[in-house]
């Protein structure tokens, strides 16, 4: 393994399924956005599990399903990437926290702006609600560990994907459950959040290696000109 493929965050074992995943997902977010657009409703799938048009849970279920949510809204989710980047810097990976500031904020935004398109709403015009931002979050988080540990524990590939699609499972249901659970989305949404964040997390990753390799043979270029430079100057 080089020094470069021992750092990245996209460890290149993974690469191979981890890009055909984040494909499905993103193909099962634009066709559920073309499925709910424009409505106002659950959808005939989201009557299967929950009517999300009332609080589903009672105490003491309820206050776990709001701690859930409050990591998911802005003072929460700053404060859990702050912890999640002091843990990747702790453990010498700045590309690990590069991705976590760069890829949660790239999965929020990419699920606020398909809201905009996609214009699906819940409780009311307004509360746009596909896909859900807190489950977009919170499942890129829990891949962004999941990638992290894979990389430094040397998996291979099916230990390795199968250890990143359990994370984004257990993410994206135990905000999805949270955000169903207070009627804040429908069950559609938080699956689309979810795979929002499966569909842009693995393009970070590979954005991430790709600049940040540059730079590694950039400053080694500049390294071996000084000593050549220097080579020269002694030699005269």
């Amino acid at each position: 393994m080089t020094g470069r493929s021992a750092h990245a965050v996209l460890p290149p074992s993974l690469r191979a399924w981890i890009g055909p995943i984040a494909v499905l997902a993103a193909l099962v977010v634009v066709v559920q956005g073309g499925l709910y657009a424009g409505h106002s409703e659950p959808g005939r799938v989201d009557r299967w599990f929950v009517d999300p048009t009332a609080d589903s849970v009672r105490a003491p279920w309820r206050s776990v399903a709001l701690t859930i949510d409050f990591l998911g809204e802005p003072a929460g989710a700053a404060a859990l990437v702050v912890a999640v980047v002091a843990g990747c810097l702790l453990l010498r990976r700045p590309r690990a926290a590069v991705l976590v500031v760069v890829g949660a904020g790239m999965s929020v935004g990419t699920a606020t702006l398909l809201k905009s398109l996609v214009g699906r709403t819940i409780h009311g015009h307004g509360n746009l609600s596909y896909p859900s931002g807190h489950t977009a979050f919170f499942t890129a988080l829990a891949l962004v560990v999941a990638l992290l540990a894979s990389g430094r524990l040397g998996l291979g590939r099916t230990a390795g994907t199968s250890l990143v699609l359990a994370a984004a499972l257990v993410g994206g249901a135990a905000m999805g459950w949270a955000q169903v659970a207070l009627g804040a989305h429908y069950p559609t949404d938080v699956l689309g959040g979810g795979c929002t964040a499966l569909a842009v997390i693995p393009v970070t990753a590979w954005l991430v290696d790709r600049m940040a390799d540059r730079l590694v043979d950039r400053r080694a270029g500049q390294v071996a000109d000084r000593v050549t430079d220097a080579g020269r100057r002694e030699r005269r």
